[in-house]
């Protein structure tokens, strides 16, 4: 389709109470430089139930415009009635560009879209820049198994569209609201959602592992060399009050769950501080955490990677470290 403005389409996805997840508003961030180089507004579109928390939190981190589409129909995301809702809008207003945060929804929702507006997608982006030549957007993402990072351009077709990791943006600071709210009423028969939710199973326990919120996360990677060397870096997690993180190779080999996997193939996650014990520093992982405000890499081998990002670095065994760390930080707790 041709584009009908030069407008940057921010999806921001809801949570069943209305309120805002977080990618949505990060993605606000990078959104205001990205529609300033192409020249056109910066818009959020809200898709949801009882919305008003979300729009709020939308017009607060510096939308220009907020497209709202709210109803009954929209509490569960389904993909139909989420798609609908999405092609009438950009069918209408043509943005030139959109990003969705790559969550198990916007992962769904953004083939679809692009599908049926026969444009391209570019899929769990960790960057993002603009050609301000031709108002191209630049979507950096892992290829090759993370072995490398591709930047990918889609100049022939609009809205340009991508998929964008939670955790790879920071939020801005709240601002004073100025945005224009547009709603819609785009209405969702019950025939045309061709699926069912019948019920919703909540992770429990271990499984429960919110990486992308953390503040501070202590990882452990194949330097851990079995599930019981997790116990220092646990010990060390709780006087931090931080979560525990693992690389793609302790996750392989069994030593803890995919819940805790940071990378390529697990969460991109953006905390004050990531302690990274035993983690060599492959490309997969550094795709995962290198947005961290502050890197401290523990480990044994003074070659490895994860010293080539880290902000301090601690060449030493992590089983001798860990503790003393721990201890250290105990008595200053005291």
């Amino acid at each position: 389709m041709e584009a009908k403005t030069k407008d940057l389409w921010v999806f921001v996805e809801t949570n069943k109470d209305g309120s805002a997840k977080n990618v949505g508003i990060e993605l606000l961030t990078p959104g205001k430089d990205m529609a300033a180089k192409q020249g056109g507004a910066l818009v959020a579109v809200v898709v949801g139930y009882k919305t008003d928390a979300a729009v709020e939190a939308a017009a607060a981190h510096g939308a220009d415009k907020i497209i709202v589409v709210d109803g009954p129909e929209y509490e569960q995301y389904t993909t139909d009635a989420y798609t609908i809702a999405l092609y009438t809008l950009v069918e209408k207003y043509g943005p030139t560009s959109m990003l969705i945060g790559a969550t198990n929804n916007g992962r769904d929702l953004g083939p679809r879209v692009s599908c049926r507006l026969k444009t391209g997608l570019t899929a769990d982006c960790t960057a993002l820049d603009i050609d301000e030549e031709t108002g191209n957007v630049a979507w950096t993402r892992p290829a090759f198994g993370g072995n490398l990072m591709a930047t990918i351009l889609c100049p022939d077709h609009r809205p340009q569209i991508g998929t964008v990791r939670p955790g790879v943006f920071k939020k801005c600071e709240p601002c004073a609201a100025h945005a224009e709210i547009i709603r819609e009423d785009i209405k969702v028969s019950a025939e045309q959602i061709r699926t069912q939710v019948l019920e919703l199973l909540k992770e429990m326990g271990d499984e429960n592992v919110d990486l992308e919120g953390a503040e501070i996360i202590v990882s452990g990677g194949r330097g851990v060399g079995g599930p019981e060397g997790f116990a220092p870096i646990k010990a060390l997690a709780e006087v931090l009050g931080a979560t525990v993180g693992a690389s793609r190779a302790a996750v392989d080999s069994g030593w803890i769950s995919h819940a805790h996997q940071v990378g390529q193939t697990g969460k991109t996650v953006g905390p004050k501080l990531y302690i990274a014990c035993g983690i060599s520093g492959a490309i997969q992982h550094l795709a995962g955490m290198s947005g961290s405000d502050c890197i401290v890499a523990i480990n044994k081998d003074p070659d490895a990677p994860i010293f080539d990002v880290a902000d301090y670095g601690v060449v030493g065994d992590l089983f001798q470290v860990l503790p003393v760390l721990t201890e250290e930080i105990k008595k200053l707790r005291a």
